[in-house]
């Protein structure tokens, strides 16, 4: 599993910071979830992390982020409400629209859920919705506020505890959930639906989850969690959602089979196999996995290096051991060594100490930055070692690739 860090805006201009879970298995075809999470929770809660593991196992992508004014995200809280948490879904969908592809999978725990069954109307390409411990109407919410409600009527707002934090909720909170009418979002939502609910749950009770069956169409699911908490606390509470959710969803969305599925035999060092679709290429080395793949620009991915990133990725991290291992033996004060390498084709007319007069060349840029007490001369004799690192020397010296055609 790949995991990116991701920002993008909403539609206050907000910054949203999001974590992107990607499957090894990933190609042009893989389905996207977009999760979110519980009221005053963010996108690293323990239950958010291990429902995305489950779904990227079997294949589903996953971008979970901080609400608008929680977590990473910019944004006030106290200027937030249920509205501009469903606002934030669309954004996060329409993230995942332009850069990868459109949700197909919704899901929300506790207000999150409510909030991604308001969202799901106007997130066009989502085939299913599913809920963990929802409330069937966000004005739940004004329960845990009932002991601050006067003093948030009196003087427009307040600061409650909620999960053991202070928080300021201000009256426009309380104005905008009251005039939510989820009931009947639900029963326009024309998604396959599961309602995941503890029987157990002393935070939002087991009641709303019936409410919210009685007003789903078909095709509708309930799922009990038994012994879990609110928040799924538990790990096997939270794994298990998982699992049920990713068994579930497989019949709503289509789930490819992985692309590549690399055996290394003895003798065989490095093993790369590119699918049916797209330039993602699964990479073992020496029993070691990696992705290779080509920018978005091009078609591909996005999913890892260019073949001629892994490339300059070889020279830069030959060039930073070979310096290490002379810092070694010559006792040098050398702290840490880091290589920039950039790669680009050339006008062979452009490169005045090339023997090529013609055509394009590959040119490698590298830059050295070394850190310790070193004399100049030292540093001298460091940029004179870097040429010496075995990749410089391939790279200079003659190289001949011989292929063969092998039964499958």
């Amino acid at each position: 599993m790949a995991r990116l860090n991701v920002t993008f805006r909403n539609s206050d201009g907000h910054q949203l910071k999001g974590l992107l879970d990607i499957p090894d298995s990933a190609n042009s075809f893989t389905p996207f979830a977009l999760f979110a999470h519980c009221f005053t929770c963010s996108k690293n809660i323990r239950a958010a992390e291990h429902i995305a593991r489950a779904l990227t196992q079997v294949g589903i992508a996953v971008l979970r982020f901080d609400f608008a004014g929680l977590g990473e995200s910019e944004g006030d809280f106290a200027d937030t409400n249920f509205s501009s948490n469903v606002n934030d879904l669309l954004a996060a969908s329409e993230y995942l629209a332009t850069n990868y592809s459109a949700p197909v999978l919704l899901i929300g725990h506790s207000l999150g859920g409510t909030a991604i069954l308001r969202a799901a109307a106007d997130i066009k390409d989502a085939k299913a919705v599913v809920t963990i411990g929802s409330p069937a109407r966000a004005s739940h919410v004004s329960a845990m506020l009932a002991s601050s409600r006067a003093e948030i009527e009196r003087i427009g707002e307040a600061t409650v505890e909620l999960g053991g934090r202070p928080f300021t909720v201000k009256q426009q909170f309380l104005d905008d959930i009251e005039q939510q009418n989820l009931p009947e979002s639900i029963a326009t939502l024309r998604k396959a639906l599961l309602i995941m609910h503890a029987p157990l749950d002393n935070i939002v009770e087991i009641e709303n989850a019936g409410e919210l069956f009685a007003h789903a169409k078909h095709p509708k699911s309930f799922v009990s969690l038994d012994k879990a908490d609110h928040l799924l606390s538990r790990r096997e509470d939270s794994l298990y959602a998982g699992r049920v959710i990713a068994e579930w969803a497989s019949q709503y969305v289509q789930i490819p089979i992985p692309a590549t599925e690399v055996i290394l035999s003895d003798g065989i060092e490095t093993v790369a196999k590119t699918g049916a679709i797209g330039y993602r290429t699964e990479v073992i080395s020496a029993g070691h996995r990696m992705l290779a793949d080509e920018p978005a620009s091009v078609g591909g991915s996005n999913l890892g290096p260019t073949p001629y990133g892994l490339l300059a990725s070889a020279l830069a991290s030959c060039t930073t051991m070979t310096l290490r291992m002379y810092a070694d033996r010559k006792k040098l004060d050398l702290k840490s060594v880091s290589v920039s390498v950039t790669h680009a084709k050339i006008h062979a007319t452009d490169c005045g100490d090339c023997e090529s007069s013609s055509g394009r060349i590959d040119e490698f840029q590298r830059e050295l930055t070394l850190e310790g007490e070193l004399t100049d001369e030292q540093r001298q004799r460091l940029l004179e070692i870097a040429d010496m690192c075995p990749v410089h020397r391939t790279l200079h010296g003659e190289v001949k690739v011989r292929t063969n055609l092998v039964d499958a």
